[in-house]
């Protein structure tokens, strides 16, 4: 005993040099004439598990075989084989397993360590080696056992085969062995894995009847897949369950109970629960763990509640939670998906100074949404700073900037990302492929696309569904639906191959053979591009016959599809067949979005369907669907069609009051029906709101001055153009052709005069024959001296080929500084005051009597660019 025992610590003392210490267990063993040193085999196999001596380990197996003494030899072997079992050697272990069972054939193991190994081999997704286990396991005569059996059951479950382990679960009292609360919990956790949380709630129930009583950890499963499936009552009775057996919820209840809710958005009733959590000691509640609060900070963060995140970020902190990256990590998710970029980069640098260094995960988060936002500058210096922190770069990060530059449409800097991260040895994936190819068809820029794809081409990668789909859609914008629909139906026989029939580079990327036995079949998004193109283009039959062949392949319409088609019937006048579909949409259970009520109010304005267009802004309300900008902009637009003026009106004072700006659509539509009614006035009232609201953009004072021309009103947008030449806008849309042109026939030469003058001295570049209608109006006036003065300035213009429309930079800052000084016209007392709400609400109750009680006077000048619909 002293022998062994002197052994043993000699092979620990000398467990830094595992080298030595195995020298020395092998000169022991050869030299000793009996085989007390055998007892240090477990001691020495862990010495070379530690140091990842594998070959030593196969030779120390064949030392012990030869050995005369069996009992000796075959109790070393089973040491080696728990050893190895219990390092997760899987592979080593049932070796070595398989050669004793050889070796020693009438010695049966016992059935711990075919447990163990069965353990083992299921862990770690083997399972030949567990099947020929079970099958050695019932060969050597041994019984198994309830736990043999458990393992098998989630073995099976692990697997995917639910039906074998429901088989073998139901045999168990056939095979000696009798079921208990893990046997019904494996099952249990297996379908709710599998998504069958109804068939795992029919197992609870069956567990009555063998006089089992639920655990805690079989309702927190059941509990936790009835949250996550959006099922919140099924699971609160199952919780009430639960306090009837007997058993209280613990923390893992209430943080699934709390994660369904916040998922579900009802942030604020799991705030409840998770306050309760914190101060009502009285009901027995468990108290909030890290888990909670990162669950509830997420909670907040998903719901905008930007405030209570905050406060919560800070009680953590003071409570010792936020100690772990996890919590940062969602911190830094929730400020990117609320865009405060700028706090997310702040974090990250706080994460650095207190030494909870961040991940690549975190980095890409903040990397995510800086390049999302256009802030390209800022992700390339988080990048400088992520690999300064010893953080590398992988292929999300690469791929998110790369995605970032191609939406900027820099190709130069994509490539350059795209050759960095090639040297970086992190290789380009299918995401990054397709990032490219998006690139490439969205900005038309094939050559560059191609060389950059050249780059990755070698590099092996699959092409999926998503990559057919950007080709598709592509196709569609250009124009090339015949070539999108062959390429479509050929997926369903190629998958990917299709695309070679392209005809371009792409037919090197389809026959590399790296699909990995995948075939990229058509799906939702694919047929939806489609049938969207070919409802663009007026092609509502081949669009319909697209749709039934979808459905024929089981592929069933969302709420999107349906509205493309509800939009095109709609915006071809074609309401009745819009109502067919809207039917059919409700019966496959889509809801109606903001979209479709949009697509139908446009529809029944058309047709002069007020009444019915009121009524389905009622049915918007009453689902809790906030109309939009362009819901009310339609709304505008019909009764402006139908010359309810007064009622327009008072929907935009409504869209004011509930908040929703209108943008300069909304203008445009006012301004257009008010100049068409010739109350000019009421035009020019609204077009002073439309500077205070949305700012002073070109675009609105181009509407104005086109539609003061159209109707024949020179002279005030004459007052127009002025205020634009006073603000240095560019000229390329305005009509100040037609301007002169009709000046010059009212006989108002000298306003045409002084126009062509401004434009001269504030440096404009315009078309010399601008003078001529000038010219031969003086000439007719007798002003022969200065019709001659403007007729050499007209070719002095032409020598030079000055024809670009522009002002110099310099020029204009000389003019705006001018401006600046300089008193204004009544025009243009209206048009640049930046106060604005007194003068607007005035302006309001001309154009209407009592329309905007107060309703204006919040808002102020907005900085945002504010486009069409």
């Amino acid at each position: 005993m002293g022998q062994r025992s002197k052994l043993s610590k000699a092979l620990v003392k000398n467990a830094n040099n595992p080298t030595l210490a195995w020298n020395l267990f092998k000169r022991i063993l050869s030299s000793s004439s009996h085989y007390e040193c055998l007892h240090s085999v477990p001691v020495v196999a862990r010495i070379l598990i530690g140091a990842k001596m594998l070959p030593q380990l196969d030779n120390l197996h064949q030392l012990i075989l030869p050995i005369q003494s069996l009992e000796a030899s075959r109790s070393s072997l089973l040491a080696l084989v728990r050893v190895l079992a219990k390092a997760g050697h899987v592979d080593k272990a049932v070796s070595q397993f398989k050669s004793l069972r050889t070796k020693f054939p009438g010695e049966r193991p016992s059935a711990s360590l075919y447990n163990m190994l069965l353990e083992l081999s299921i862990r770690q997704n083997r399972s030949d080696f567990a099947s020929w286990l079970y099958k050695d396991m019932i060969f050597a005569g041994i019984r198994p056992q309830t736990y043999t059996l458990n393992l098998l059951i989630s073995g099976l479950c692990e697997a995917g085969r639910l039906e074998d382990a429901r088989k073998l679960f139901d045999k168990m009292s056939e095979k000696g062995c009798h079921r208990n609360e893990f046997s019904f919990g494996i099952l249990v956790r297996g379908y709710c894995r599998a998504g069958l949380a109804s068939e795992a709630l029919e197992i609870l129930n069956e567990m009555r009847g063998f006089s089992i009583v639920p655990n805690r950890v079989i309702y927190n499963t059941l509990i936790s897949t009835f949250c996550k499936e959006g099922r919140t009552d099924e699971a609160e009775r199952l919780v009430d369950r639960m306090r009837e057996d007997g058993l209280t919820p613990d923390i893992v209840t209430f943080n699934s109970r709390i994660s369904a809710l916040c998922n579900a958005g009802k942030i604020l009733e799991a705030s409840r629960i998770f306050r309760d959590m914190q101060i009502d000691e009285d009901l027995g509640l468990p108290r909030p763990n890290p888990i909670t609060y990162n669950i509830m900070l997420d909670g907040f963060y998903k719901g905008g509640m930007l405030h209570e995140a905050k406060t919560l970020v800070d009680s953590m902190k003071r409570n010792g939670f936020f100690t772990k990256l996890e919590s940062y990590n969602i911190w830094l998710s929730g400020l990117v998906r609320n865009n405060k970029l700028l706090e997310a980069q702040l974090v990250v640098k706080e994460m650095v100074h207190n030494g909870m260094e961040p991940n690549v995960y975190s980095y890409n988060i903040v990397m995510d949404g800086l390049c999302k936002n256009g802030m390209l500058s800022d992700a390339r210096m988080l990048m400088d700073l992520m690999t300064s922190s010893g953080v590398s770069p992988d292929t999300v990060t690469y791929s998110t900037l790369l995605h970032g530059y191609c939406n900027k449409g820099k190709v130069f800097e994509a490539n350059a990302v795209l050759s960095e991260m090639i040297r970086s040895s992190c290789l380009p994936n299918t995401y990054t492929c397709n990032i490219l190819l998006h690139s490439l068809w969205r900005k038309g820029k094939i050559s560059e696309a191609e060389k950059l794809l050249e780059k990755i081409n070698k590099r092996g990668y699959v092409l999926d569904t998503v990559t057919c789909n950007i080709v598709i859609d592509g196709l569609c914008k250009s124009g090339k639906l015949d070539k999108a629909v062959e390429i479509m139906s050929g997926m369903w026989i190629h998958g990917s191959a299709a695309l070679g029939g392209l005809g371009n580079s792409f037919i090197t990327l389809v026959d590399n053979g790296n699909n990995n036995g995948k075939k990229a079949t058509p799906c939702l998004i694919t047929y939806s591009t489609i049938i969207n193109g070919l409802c663009k283009s007026g092609k509502l039959d081949e669009a319909k016959n697209m749709f039934i062949e979808m459905v024929r392949k089981r592929l069933y319409p969302d709420s999107v599809l349906y509205d493309t088609f509800v939009h095109s019937y709609c915006k071809q006048g074609k309401v009745s067949s819009a109502f067919r579909v809207l039917k059919d949409m409700e019966k496959r259970g889509c809801s109606k979005s903001l979209q479709t009520y949009n697509s139908l109010i446009l529809g029944l304005g058309s047709k002069n369907q007020i009444f019915e267009t009121y009524g389905l802004m009622d049915e918007m309300r009453e689902r809790g669907i906030t109309p939009n900008v362009c819901t009310y902009n339609n709304m505008i637009g019909c009764l402006c069609e139908g010359g309810r003026l007064n009622d327009a009106t008072c929907l935009l004072d409504e869209m004011v009051q509930k908040g929703i700006s209108p943008n300069i659509s909304s203008f445009k539509i006012l301004i257009k029906a008010f100049c068409k009614a010739y109350d000019f006035e009421a035009a020019k009232e609204v077009f002073a709101i439309a500077i205070n609201i949305c700012g002073h953009k070109e675009v609105l004072y181009c509407i104005m001055l086109s539609e003061l021309l159209v109707q024949g009103e020179v002279s005030e947008a004459k007052e127009i153009f002025d205020a634009v030449l006073d603000r240095c806008f560019s000229l390329g849309k305005f009509q100040y052709k037609e301007l002169i042109d009709g000046l010059c026939k009212d006989g108002n030469l000298e306003d045409a005069h002084d126009i062509l003058d401004k434009m001269i001295n504030r440096g404009y570049n315009f078309d010399p024959a601008l003078f001529m209608p000038l010219i031969d109006g003086l000439g007719k006036r007798g002003n022969k001296h200065v019709a001659d003065e403007l007729a050499e300035k007209m070719m002095e213009m032409a020598s030079l080929e000055r024809v670009e429309n522009k002002l110099h930079r310099k020029e204009r800052a000389r003019q705006r500084l001018e401006h600046s000084q300089h008193g204004e016209s009544d025009w243009q007392t209206i048009l640049n005051r930046d106060d604005g709400s007194g003068i607007a609400l005035k302006a309001l109750k001309r154009v209407q009597r009592g329309w905007g009680q107060g309703s204006i006077s919040s808002l102020q000048p907005q900085n945002n660019d504010f486009c069409y619909y």
